[in-house]
């Protein structure tokens, strides 16, 4: 029998703080991974790269945070998404780059 091991395929998520001049608290993580939490300033990036899962089935959520309201979303979901996740986060909630006008998530509040 010949395995043969297919090269792991990178993919990366940005998440983008367009707020009006306010700090985003970021918690990201996956089945197996914590990513920890980061405060974003406002025009400020955070992105991580990983290796997808050889059998599919890579998941990132994250939970946003900022003054009283909250978003949890999935960030990038290997079966969905390509190699990149990209997102900005408004006073409105979260959208996705390419298409500004989808609105993945909007701020609850606890």
């Amino acid at each position: 029998m010949i395995i043969v091991a297919r090269p792991t395929v990178q993919a990366t998520v940005y998440i983008t703080n367009h707020l009006t001049k306010k700090i985003l608290i970021v918690h990201c993580r996956s089945k197996d991974d914590d990513l920890g939490v980061h405060a974003v300033a406002v025009g400020a990036t955070i992105h991580w790269s990983f290796g997808q899962n050889l059998f599919g089935g890579t998941l990132f959520w994250c939970k946003l945070a900022v003054e009283d309201k909250r978003i949890i979303f999935v960030a990038y979901d290997q079966g969905v998404d390509d190699v990149k996740g990209d997102w900005y986060v408004r006073d409105e909630g979260v959208y996705g780059i390419h298409n500004l006008t989808f609105l993945r998530a909007a701020w609850t509040r606890p």
